[in-house]
């Protein structure tokens, strides 16, 4: 059996910095790292995660902008840019297999993901995840929900707590043994507390690299990798001596962490998602640049977090 490939795309992978996110514009990018995995799909059975935070912030922003439309919840729009970010996905994939194969029989699914959190977990008592659009200073206790002063301006800020399980992994995993390329925990999954037998939608975003690695991990994935917009974990980063690094072994990388060496808002959860996956038992993992995808995975570019 072929080795399992988790590529966890940043939200770069659709909307580039500057650009305003029309849907021409996040097609054309994904063909950068879909064409990678394309290829890749001659080795590996695949996986594919995604962010989609400018997404989400757009939906956000339309129901700040309309009040005649019932406000949604955030689980709700999670769903919504699943759907929407995995059209956009399959479609491009599915072109880029037929570019090189011409009539391909790859069969590529999107999967509605829910991932499992802790009630009780930290994250809730004290919210810290800044979501969607600057808003309006006036009268922001109005709100109907509660709001964080940033360097932006005043915005929504919600709980961002730890995945616990991946409910549709069973699924997953037998999609991933009949041959599917798989899409899923987009955006990190959408949050869901146990309520009796079943499961209820909370307010809160669960880490993208966090949920892949916890996935990775439930289907037995042999390799992680993390694309984002930069070559992989710097030292420095942004300051005079950034020393971007091809190797860190887990202690240092653990090491770092501790000191805040990696950004907590960026970099920092990538880290700890590689450390989480191979501490599973998982065999590689690797942070590299959505341009580098084929390289890193053949071990000529990013960052591999070593055991």
């Amino acid at each position: 059996m072929r080795p399992i490939l988790l590529v966890a795309l940043g939200g770069n992978a659709l909307i580039r910095k500057g650009q305003s996110g029309t849907i021409r514009e996040q097609l054309e990018n994904l063909s950068v790292p879909v064409s990678q995995i394309a290829r890749l799909s001659r080795t590996f059975r695949l996986i594919i995660t995604h962010g989609n935070g400018p997404q989400v912030g757009h939906l956000l922003l339309q129901q700040e902008c309309c009040a005649q439309v019932p406000r949604l919840p955030l689980e709700i729009l999670v769903a919504q840019t699943q759907g929407q970010i995995g059209y956009m996905i399959e479609s491009t994939l599915d072109n880029e297999l037929t570019r090189l194969e011409g009539q391909h029989q790859k069969l590529i699914v999107t999967v509605l993901s829910y991932v499992l959190v802790d009630e009780n977990d930290p994250g809730f008592l004290k919210p810290t995840k800044p979501i969607g659009p600057v808003l309006n200073e006036d009268d922001p206790a109005a709100r109907p929900y509660p709001t964080v002063k940033t360097e932006r301006g005043i915005r929504r800020v919600v709980a961002s707590p730890r995945p616990v399980t991946i409910i549709e992994k069973r699924e997953i995993k037998k999609l991933i043994a009949m041959g599917f390329i798989v899409i899923a925990c987009g955006g990190g999954g959408i949050p869901v507390i146990r309520h009796g037998r079943g499961f209820q939608g909370v307010d809160a975003v669960i880490d993208k690299d966090l949920a892949s690695a916890k996935l990775a991990e439930e289907v037995g994935a042999h390799l992680l990798l993390i694309a984002t917009d930069v070559e992989g974990a710097a030292i420095s980063y942004g300051a005079p001596g950034e020393e971007f690094l091809r190797r860190l072994p887990a202690d240092r990388a653990r090491e770092c962490l501790r000191k805040g060496v990696f950004s907590p808002g960026s970099m920092g959860p990538k880290v700890e998602a590689a450390l989480q996956f191979l501490k599973s038992g998982g065999s590689r993992a690797v942070i590299c640049s959505i341009d580098s995808i084929e390289k890193a995975v053949a071990g000529e570019a990013g960052t591999e977090i070593m055991k």
